[in-house]
């Protein structure tokens, strides 16, 4: 018989890990990691292709905002689409070189990371829902604390995603500044991957709160038969 403490602490981490999987696969599966801005000049209007910068860096792919082809005439407001392009395995884990032709191992394994640890936190989170349901139709709590580490870990993973992006933009801007007029700004996708952190680490905690407490709360109805 389990406490209804333990149960509210169960349903609200589910509640919670399932928020972090949804942010985590939203933020994946998009391209606004960061954006790239070019600022209107004085004297240029929107009607005039002066946006040869935008578009936005993801995990996957990069895009940029072009004008659309106009095979007729020139239209006086041609209307401006996003063209993607994603990066091939190769792209994702081969070797990332610096100006003049170096070797960077730094940038090398920050893009690998960046490429893998989102997929590890999803298969963690994966494998703690497969646990679950063992622990449900085994009848047992002890495999409630397993998943709390396994959130725990996808929690760190998806930190690690976000730190190694912002540390490999960085880089990237150290050996190829922007140019001027040119701003880089944080995407939706990249704040949607940051909150799936701390909402991993709450239902991390409940669940190993729930484990903990019922474990000293079942060894001391134990002892008390006992004795």
């Amino acid at each position: 018989m389990v406490d209804n403490r333990y149960a509210t602490a169960l349903v609200i981490g589910s509640v919670l890990s399932l928020l972090a999987t949804v942010y985590l696969s939203v933020a994946v599966g998009t391209q606004h990691w960061y954006e790239y801005n070019t600022q209107e000049a004085n004297n240029t209007t929107h009607s005039e292709p002066i946006f040869p910068m935008n578009g936005t860096l993801a995990l996957w792919w990069r895009c940029i905002l072009v004008a659309s082809p106009s095979y007729w005439f020139k239209s006086p407001d041609r209307k401006m689409e996003t063209r993607c392009s994603s990066f091939s395995l190769s792209d994702q884990l081969g070797t990332k070189y610096k100006p003049g032709n170096e070797e960077d191992l730094l940038r090398t394994y920050l893009w690998r990371c960046q490429f893998l640890l989102p997929l590890v936190s999803l298969a963690l989170v994966f494998l703690s829902v497969l646990v679950g349901v063992c622990a449900c139709l085994c009848r047992s709590f002890t495999p409630t604390f397993c998943v709390g580490v396994l959130h725990l870990l996808a929690g760190l993973c998806s930190l690690g995603t976000v730190c190694c992006f912002l540390a490999g933009v960085d880089l990237v801007h150290q050996y190829f500044p922007l140019p001027v007029g040119v701003e880089g700004t944080l995407g939706w996708s990249l704040y949607l991957a940051l909150i799936s952190f701390p909402l991993q680490m709450m239902a991390a905690a409940l669940f190993l709160w729930a484990a903990k407490s019922h474990r000293k709360n079942y060894t001391r109805m134990t002892a008390y038969r006992v004795a």
